[in-house]
């Protein structure tokens, strides 16, 4: 440890930075996407890794990230950034360790990558408010936990865990009901509304119910009777369900709004 960035002041959470990372640091109480390898003094195999799965999963500070060493020096990462931490024992697991893995007064490493963290903060406090408490919520607030919830599902999607992002997205879409006070409030509703709408219709695809698709895919069209991605959809999910006059209509409507679209095009020629 000698040489290293001492974060705790009192020497027990040290820091080495192995490559850079770029953006700001994690927030608190942010939710992260890491790779990490816990090693005992003297041993070349870590006693813990999650560097076996193709994807690693979200994190929260301080429910699924307990280490107090691990979650001090993640306060410090940039995204792409790769460090190696050395934990004493008070800031790992303690005097009397945890048997029969973990030795008493252990002092550990960690080698961490950090590839993406979410804001969650915000998020989970107006999840944990009631319905009416939530009402009472400034509408860009409100729209800043749908585009958070938005986010979660897009990180889960393209990780193929579709079930998962289908509930975020809907979590996002719960929240986007609430009256407007004005037309301009309701103009920004739409739009976030859309967005999470055409991704939703999007994950049913993937989870291949098309029929849930078609009908988020037709809310969306109800705010804007053009959206070329909307039309796509409700296509696509008309195709999947054998309906091909209906799938034929979306489509060319579609194709209408974004004559050299690619994948517009190839859809008509698959149904052709």
């Amino acid at each position: 440890a000698q040489g290293l960035q001492d974060l705790s002041g009192d020497g027990g959470v040290r820091k080495q930075e192995l490559r850079p990372g770029t953006g700001p640091t994690v927030p608190p109480n942010a939710s992260v996407a890491v790779r990490y390898s816990g090693y005992f003094k003297d041993s070349d195999e870590p006693f813990c890794t999650n560097c076996d799965r193709r994807f690693p999963e979200l994190m929260k500070l301080g429910k699924d990230i307990t280490l107090l060493g691990l979650e001090i020096g993640l306060l410090t990462m940039r995204r792409g950034e790769a460090a190696r931490f050395v934990f004493m024992p008070q800031y790992a697991y303690g005097q009397r360790g945890c048997y029969p893995l973990i030795p008493p007064a252990a002092t550990v490493t960690f080698e961490v990558e950090l590839h993406d963290f979410l804001d969650s903060a915000e998020s989970d406090a107006f999840f944990e408010l009631t319905s009416e408490q939530q009402s009472t919520f400034p509408l860009q607030k409100v729209l800043e936990v749908a585009d958070t919830e938005k986010q979660f599902g897009n990180y889960l999607y393209y990780k193929r865990n579709f079930e998962a992002a289908k509930d975020r997205y809907k979590r996002a879409f719960s929240i986007l009901g609430r009256c407007p006070s004005s037309e301009a409030e309701q103009c920004q509703i739409n739009a976030s509304k859309l967005l999470v709408l055409l991704n939703l219709s999007l994950v049913y695809l993937k989870l291949e119910r098309p029929a849930r698709a078609l009908a988020y895919g037709e809310k969306a069209l109800e705010i804007d009777q053009r959206n070329a991605k909307a039309l796509f959809r409700c296509g696509q999910a008309c195709l999947y369900m054998t309906k091909y006059e209906k799938a034929r209509d979306f489509l060319l409507r579609a194709q209408h709004t974004e004559p050299f679209n690619h994948d517009i095009n190839n859809e008509l020629k698959k149904l052709a």
